[in-house]
């Protein structure tokens, strides 16, 4: 019986391509008829759990993180690091896998530690343009470095890098065949009507947020919108859109719609999309499987502006326009957006690019690697 691990978490940027590679190797897997047994070892999150959905086992690393300011905070992290490089190197020891892969994310370094402590080979993978601190430390041991954008590999040693695109998960791969107003039938929109997607990352973003509601009534003058605030957030601004419908007409009561996160049907809703706006982590991948047009808001505290770099990386070939957030005033907004959803061949012109920047093949890619590794 051979073992794989996997680490990383912290967020659905960190754990959906884990997800993704799973799924691939256990197709592999079961073709060649292997016996396999595969473990996470990550942060007892709420994350963690599309890893269990799985039937992979999971093991809690207790997560700690070092942020790139001054905070009273930071003086926890260096003991909470300790604590989880010490649970690493017991569980590991009583695992001892053939080789670990990893997402970065909190809870993955103290796990690599301990892996390149018994001599464990590692396979890493950067989502983004810039790597984060955890890939560039493991990267120094790693024995193949997996990268999403080229630009990354500029940042390790180039004998260890592949470009491989980021890992997307197979219901995705399979809703990106549906047809956009089949989608938005399933969904139970107008088929006749724009669909614009909004999100802002797994948890949601306040500035993304406050944009949208503040140009609300003019969306949904010739829109629909189905907008993703945070799970936090939900609560909060439920109330102000239930407020805000009070004085809508009816039509305009079923255009937009508030979800706290977009889950089980994240396929069928990029399908059915015809402009997706948010932020630019990894979910760039995703929307450009389904080609996609997109309004790119970078986060501006991303760790080494890496989301900004990101979002210039997939914008060049006209994929994307992108709005920092210094520039997001409403008549800006209402500018690019009419710009792609009112000029149809712009919009078909986004859409080549936006297919072309995809890489479907990436997770059978990252779990053909992982097996290479391993000596049956």
């Amino acid at each position: 019986m051979k073992r794989i691990l996997f680490t990383g978490g912290g967020s659905g940027g960190h754990i959906f391509p884990l997800v993704a590679v799973i799924q691939e190797l256990k197709k592999i897997v079961g073709a060649r008829h292997l016996e396999v047994e595969l473990r996470y070892y990550g942060p007892d999150d709420v994350y963690a759990g599309y890893i269990e959905r799985e039937e992979v086992r999971t093991y809690k690393i207790t997560a700690s993180k070092m942020r790139r300011y001054f905070s009273w905070l930071n003086f926890l992290e260096g003991p909470k690091f300790v604590w989880s490089l010490g649970q690493a190197l017991f569980k590991i020891f009583w695992f001892m896998p053939d080789v670990a892969f990893s997402k970065g994310g909190p809870g993955a370094l103290p796990v690599l530690l301990a892996c390149y402590f018994y001599r464990v080979p590692i396979i890493i993978h950067e989502s983004d343009t810039v790597p984060g601190a955890t890939s560039t430390v493991s990267g120094r041991f790693a024995k193949l470095i997996e990268v999403a954008f080229a630009k990354a590999g500029d940042y390790f040693p180039s004998e260890k890098v592949k470009v491989c695109g980021n890992p997307i998960r197979q219901e995705l791969l399979d809703a990106a065949q549906l047809d956009s107003a089949l989608a938005k039938k399933r969904l139970g929109l107008d088929e006749n009507l724009p669909l614009i997607v909004v999100f802002g990352g797994s948890l949601g973003s306040q500035r993304i947020n406050e944009l949208i509601l503040n140009n609300v009534e003019w969306l949904t003058e010739k829109y629909q919108v189905w907008h993703q605030v945070g799970v936090n957030n939900y609560t909060a601004y439920y109330e102000i859109y239930k407020q805000m419908s009070l004085h809508w007409q009816w039509e305009k009561k079923l255009r937009y719609d508030v979800k706290a996160f977009f889950d089980k049907n994240w396929g069928d809703v990029l399908a059915a999309s015809d402009l997706v706006i948010g932020r630019s982590g990894a979910s760039i991948f995703e929307i450009a499987l389904f080609g996609k047009p997109g309004i790119l808001v970078p986060l501006p505290e991303s760790a080494n502006d890496h989301q900004r770099i990101n979002a210039y990386e997939y914008a060049a070939d006209g994929a994307a326009e992108v709005i920092e957030e210094d520039n997001l005033f409403d008549d800006i907004f209402r500018t690019v957006v009419g710009k792609i959803l009112e000029n149809p061949e712009k919009e078909k012109q986004m859409k080549v690019a936006a297919l072309k920047f995809a890489k479907p093949e990436a997770a059978r890619l990252v779990a053909e690697d992982i097996i290479s590794f391993v000596s049956f």
